[in-house]
């Protein structure tokens, strides 16, 4: 009986082995994306490996912390900033491939407040109110939301009447965080954002797309990237009928 468990375990561990070193070899590309797209980069992330046996591992944080990560040499393969800036940056300190970048979606502005909010709160302009004490907001040089905010509030003319009372955030989920757990009276984050968490904010205003630079997120691969190939495979299918209609079903809009 000793004998025939031990023959087991020999056969578990030679199958185990063998599983590894067919694995071992296998390609991952990886994709640093704004956070507001990790919803739906998650979703095209799993088609993506479904649909070319290559592995996605996906770095989502603010566009500004990501570029300067790709700078540092960190190895990443495709790029998706939520504002073009970032990725002028990328490409003006030649860190893209030429010919790789695309315009792949749209998003809107709004302002939210948490869902069981007693305020009367019904306007970017109400942010001067008394009562709202703390608004947060992602800072405007890493962050592609506090950037477009930042326009909304100029353009509203209350930057300098209402920046005493802004909490800012590393990111714009942190943004979300805050008003979801009632830990500010408001804050601004993309359309897409404020629709992921329904029940703990209420949106109260929409910004005009006038009052703000066109929120249009870009693509493209990251120079040096050992799979190159597989890079463009995924912005291919992020720019498909497939790819769009995922980024479509979590509210982003098409590039017109």
């Amino acid at each position: 009986m000793k004998k025939i468990g031990t023959a087991y375990l020999l056969i578990a561990l030679l199958y185990l082995g063998l599983t590894s070193f067919a694995f071992a070899g296998s390609k991952e590309i990886t994709v640093s994306a704004s956070i507001v797209l990790k919803n739906s980069f998650e979703e095209i992330g799993k088609r993506y490996e479904s649909n070319t046996k290559t592995g996605c591992i996906f770095n989502f944080g603010a566009a500004g912390n990501l570029l300067k990560q790709i700078a540092g040499g960190a190895p990443v393969d495709v790029f998706a900033p939520a504002a073009k800036k970032f990725m002028d940056e990328a490409d003006a300190l030649e860190l893209t491939v030429a010919g790789t970048r695309a315009e792949f979606t749209l998003n809107n502005m709004v302002l939210i407040v948490p869902a069981d909010s007693k305020t009367a709160l019904n306007s970017f302009e109400g942010l001067n109110s008394a009562a709202i004490k703390k608004i947060a907001v992602g800072n405007p040089k890493t962050v592609s939301a506090g950037e477009y905010a930042e326009d909304v509030f100029h353009f509203y003319k209350i930057s300098g009447s209402i920046k005493d009372k802004f909490i800012f955030t590393e990111n714009v989920r942190q943004v979300l965080d805050y008003v979801a757990r009632n830990e500010v009276d408001a804050g601004v984050v993309f359309a897409t954002d404020a629709a992921v968490r329904s029940k703990e904010v209420r949106v109260v205003a929409a910004a005009p797309e006038k009052s703000h630079k066109p929120a249009v997120y870009t693509v493209a691969v990251v120079k040096g990237s050992k799979y190159e190939a597989e890079a463009r495979a995924f912005i291919a299918l992020l720019l498909s009928d497939e790819g769009q209609a995922v980024l479509k079903n979590y509210g982003f809009k098409a590039v017109r």
